[in-house]
């Protein structure tokens, strides 16, 4: 169906849901296609091609919410979701104690597009299986590599949003991704390194210009050097830690603390509420004054940068921690007024048609600070380098946490000794991010996400980046685990 017969059946809903008196209604219409190409030790395991589409009617009727959504868009299927979504509403009604109330917002008429050089979906089959063979192959050149994957992954997002109070937005949203991986085997033991792109909102030049082939056998050596490599001893150690695995540490320890549905303790079910409480707000020293935290939902290629959240409020830039305070949170319309906020951040963002919108995490970033990675190792007596992403645990509150990695280097007297294995750091936020005594500079900095962020009853899944530059912390607490 059109995007012209989209707005035209956009209109039929909000005027039906107008005269039955809603006091505010929303409709997002969604179109997605998506790729998935796989390959497991030297040949290709699955090609996944889908396409899903639908629509979502969201109304306020008497300060309560109702939802409906539906596979079939059509003019006859429309009127039933909408009264459907009324229903809803009118049944929650009767229970609400508090009625929603939602910050004003402009209503917006604009259309987002995603910049790309490179259609992914218009490059061949045979190119994008040809680069993962390729890159498996070199992998197992190199005697002791016993397993190996790499996968490519794209998806394309064409989605319609209108309101009663106006608001008319279309996007047009690209998004890529691409792994590998290389498993060494040695007397019993395994071990695994990878090499990743970042999720980007943009095209098939993002695989093109990672190097996959010229990465592979560093991956596959360094591999072998960590499954050979001694366990971590455990102590103390100041840790140096990479761009892509500080994505994590910031998404787990400062993005979800800082949604405010988790402050309020609306998510204490699933997965927990917040120990940033909406009385810390604007004292609370949540680290070093090293530590500035800006969500940043324009960035262009971040993958939160989509223009307009499910409200239809405009993307922002601001605060979450300046030089080590907290100062603010991830917001909707209707939860900014419960801190005297008169403008949403613009961060409800639902995860396809049929799911309700909810306060999702920005695209928090760790601002850079001065020198270069060199320097800041330089620094460093005994300690540990850190790269990509491992195992964690997190608790309820987001307070007491540890983390794996990919990939561990020794650090003595300034300089990257050899690979170390299994290690697992520990800590409380605060303390943690107050141990932080450098950031590298812009030119370090790398953008690292997420599309699997769960969250709700039932569960989404959220979509975010996080950049960073290498970052130290002195002092933290390392145990033998089994990172892998």
């Amino acid at each position: 169906m059109s995007k012209t017969d989209w707005q035209e059946l956009a209109e039929l809903a909000l005027r039906r849901a107008r005269s039955a008196g809603a006091e505010y209604a929303d409709i997002r219409f969604l179109d997605s296609t998506w790729e998935i190409v796989r390959g497991q030790d030297r040949r290709i395991a699955a090609i996944q091609d889908m396409r899903d589409s639908g629509f979502g009617v969201r109304v306020l009727y008497r300060g309560a919410w109702g939802f409906a959504a539906s596979s079939v868009i059509s003019p006859e299927e429309l009127p039933h979701v909408t009264e459907l979504a009324l229903e809803i509403a009118k049944g929650s009604a009767t229970l609400m104690r508090e009625p929603v109330g939602l910050a004003p917002e402009p209503p917006h008429t604009d259309s987002i597009i995603t910049p790309y050089d490179v259609d992914p979906f218009t490059v061949s089959l045979e190119e994008k299986t040809r680069l993962l063979q390729e890159t498996m192959e070199l992998f197992h050149r190199q005697s002791g590599i016993a397993r190996s994957s790499a996968s490519l992954w794209a998806r394309r997002d064409r989605k319609f949003f209108a309101s009663t109070e106006g608001a008319s937005i279309r996007f047009d949203l690209m998004a890529v991704q691409g792994e590998c991986e290389a498993t060494a085997v040695h007397d019993g033991r395994f071990a695994s390194r990878s090499f990743n792109t970042p999720h980007l909102r943009a095209g098939y030049e993002v695989i093109s210009n990672a190097g996959f082939l010229e990465e592979a056998p560093r991956v596959a050596a360094q591999a072998l050097e960590k499954v050979v490599a001694p366990p971590v001893e455990p102590g103390r150690y100041d840790l140096v830690l990479d761009p892509e695995h500080l994505s994590l540490t910031i998404h787990e320890s400062c993005g979800h603390p800082s949604e405010l549905d988790r402050a309020l303790g609306y998510e204490a079910n699933y997965a927990g509420t917040s120990f940033l409480t909406p009385d810390k707000r604007g004292w609370f020293r949540y680290g070093s004054p090293h530590v500035t935290m800006v969500a940043d939902n324009t960035e262009p290629e971040t993958l939160a940068a989509t223009g307009y959240d499910d409200d239809g409020v405009a993307c922002q830039r601001w605060d979450i921690i300046r030089e080590g305070i907290f100062m603010d949170y991830c917001t909707s319309r209707e939860l900014a007024p419960k801190i005297a906020q008169e403008r949403s951040h613009g961060s409800n963002r639902a995860d396809g048609w049929g799911s309700i919108p909810m306060v999702r995490i920005a695209n928090i970033g760790l601002e850079p600070g001065v020198g270069r990675l060199d320097d800041i190792i330089a620094d460093v007596r005994r300690g540990i380098y850190i790269e990509g992403h491992g195992s964690f645990s997190i608790d309820q509150q987001r307070y007491n946490f540890q983390f794996g990695g990919d990939a561990f280097w020794l650090i003595e007297n300034g300089k990257r000794a050899h690979m170390l294995r299994d290690v697992i750091y520990h800590g409380i936020t605060p303390e943690f991010w107050g141990s932080c005594d450098a950031v590298a500079d812009r030119s370090e900095r790398r953008r690292y996400g997420f599309i699997t962020c769960g969250k709700g009853q039932p569960g989404q899944s959220g979509w975010m980046t996080h950049p960073a530059s290498h970052a130290r912390f002195r002092g933290i607490s390392v145990i033998h685990g089994q990172a892998g």
